[in-house]
């Protein structure tokens, strides 16, 4: 990725720093107007007491009280002008009882109608409030001889322009404002070298980039991947994931424990199941799992799976290990039939003609009677020969082949359906298989059979019965066999695992069905049971 010097903003450290210095100054103008408020408050409040202290002692002068009551008003002025000088006020007004104005440092106002606003002087209380704009006014009644209200004075100062608080501070100002600014530089250098490391050195640009980049990569890959947190919530799952697990309604966020899954998947997402290459058996689909753990700094901070579908090559495998084994069988016999031969000359040889026609009648006794049966009642080639491979596998371990008395196989046709073939000796070897490593497994004495039905094909389903004399499976186990697919578990449960998951694959692909259960009477053992529909191409395709 390019590296830039910045975005549209500029470099993270310049944009931090841009941003707090309009912080600051924001934060300063509101210090500033709140100081401003406060000031014109206490000023209000410390200037209100002293116009009101000023218009008592003015008022209680026994000169200007017997002046307004014999209307001698010449003898205020000296007053008025007196207490203006002494106490600073900008404006003292006497009053008369008619609220006339009759001394004021305005001669226009003299002799002129005097409005007392919302003042109580008047009715003989003192008053102290705001009138004329910012001018503070303080107004206390004259009380005569007799008890009665013969004037007032009216005492003011004009309140100072809320910049003049600020000026009147002004060194205070700046050196606050300094400070504030140095604070603010240094808060925001330090703080942008905070996020600039641990962005590693990467611009917001840079990183939206990143992210984009990273998601675009990790959604158009063809393998799933699915990352998880520590407490195994999922963190991503692109749409390649989604569709192998089946997961159309999960989101981040999810906990694997809350999604729809078997517990061979969640042991294998969560790490309960190590080890590479997990092979994971979900709906129809084979999946090869990965789980790498993600560390930062020596820190685990989640891991990432990654799913691949493996279904058409793991079922390629087994139809090869199928062919595989009929072909290593069929070359065990083939050495055993050269040995046969081998004793067949030497007999000859030797003139025991007798001894040789007894040999030979015991051969084709043994192994013609299997044949014969099973090409007489199984019409699909490639089922016959496995049946023939089998029985040969079986008997070397000590295990008996059978065919059940009903088991007529109608001939396949690879024109309708060409993998239906395939598919049944896929499921049909591997139940000999199970059957038969079930049964070897009996103490030495017991019997050791296996029955095998085959009904249906042509134009019906293929119904496959396998049924052993081995320990059987236990209840609790029935689709545990199947669903744990390839874990070791199934393994240690008598080696029904890889195989039975495939078979279970091949039905399910088919839209068809496998069970196991019990034989239910008589000695024990396990009947697994099989139906594979038929899919004509036309479906298919």
């Amino acid at each position: 990725m390019r590296r830039r010097a910045g975005g549209a903003g500029g470099p993270l450290a310049r944009q931090f720093l841009v941003w707090q210095l309009v912080v600051v100054a924001l934060l300063l103008g509101a210090v500033a107007a709140l100081a401003a408020v406060q000031a014109a408050d206490s000023f209000r409040e410390t200037q209100g007491r002293r116009m009101l202290s000023v218009a008592e002692d003015v008022a209680s002068v026994p000169t200007v009280r017997a002046a307004l009551q014999t209307s001698r008003h010449d003898l205020l002025p000296s007053f008025a002008r007196s207490a203006e000088n002494l106490s600073g006020a900008d404006r003292i007004e006497i009053v008369d009882a008619g609220l006339v104005v009759r001394t004021s440092p305005d001669p226009s106002r003299e002799s002129t109608h005097f409005d007392p606003g919302r003042s109580t002087a008047p009715f003989g209380r003192a008053w102290i409030g705001e009138q004329a704009g910012r001018t503070v006014v303080a107004q206390v009644p004259v009380i005569g001889d007799e008890g009665t209200v013969v004037g007032l004075v009216s005492a003011g100062i004009r309140a100072p322009a809320l910049w003049s608080y600020l000026a009147g501070a002004r060194a205070e100002s700046v050196t606050l404002l300094g400070l504030a600014l140095g604070i603010g530089v240094a808060g925001s250098l330090l703080l942008a070298r905070r996020v600039r490391r641990q962005t590693l050195g990467l611009e917001p640009d840079e990183i939206v980039e990143l992210v984009q980049r990273r998601e675009a990569m990790l959604l158009g890959i063809k393998e799933g991947v699915v990352g998880l947190d520590t407490a195994d919530r999922i963190t991503l799952l692109n749409p390649v994931a989604r569709e192998l697990l089946e997961l159309p309604a999960a989101r981040p966020g999810d906990h694997v424990a809350e999604l729809d899954l078997d517990d061979r998947l969640r042991e294998v997402l969560t790490g309960a199941a190590t080890g590479e290459d997990q092979l994971v058996l979900r709906g129809s689909r084979a999946l090869v799992l990965n789980r790498m753990p993600v560390r930062l700094d020596g820190r685990e901070v989640g891991a990432v799976v990654t799913l691949r579908d493996r279904t058409e090559l793991t079922t390629l495998q087994h139809r090869l290990d199928a062919s595989h084994t009929v072909t290593d069988t069929l070359r065990a016999q083939a050495h055993e039939f050269s040995n046969r031969l081998h004793t067949i000359a030497g007999l000859t040889e030797l003139g025991e003609h007798d001894e040789v026609r007894r040999f030979v009648s015991g051969i084709v006794a043994a192994s013609e009677g299997w044949r014969r049966e099973v090409s007489g009642r199984v019409g699909d080639p490639a089922t016959a020969a496995l049946l023939v491979a089998k029985n040969s596998q079986a008997a070397e371990r000590g295990v008996t082949l059978e065919l059940a008395p009903d088991t007529r196989l109608a001939p396949t046709d690879p024109e309708r359906d060409p993998d239906l073939s395939a598919d049944l000796v896929t499921v049909l070897g591997n139940l000999i298989d199970n059957a038969v490593d079930a049964t070897a497994s009996t103490p030495p004495g017991s019997v050791r059979r296996v029955e095998i039905g085959l009904t249906g094909g042509g134009d019906d389903p293929v119904r496959v019965e396998v049924r052993d004399s081995g320990p059987g499976v236990a209840s609790g186990l029935a689709e545990e066999v199947f669903r744990a697919g390839f874990s070791t578990k199934a393994a240690e449960i008598g080696g029904r695992g890889l195989g039975l998951a495939l078979a279970r694959q091949a039905c399910l692909r088919r839209g068809g069905t496998i069970a196991v259960r019990d034989t239910g009477q008589g000695p024990p053992g396990a009947v697994f049971a099989a139906m594979l529909p038929l899919v004509p191409t036309e479906v298919r395709t």
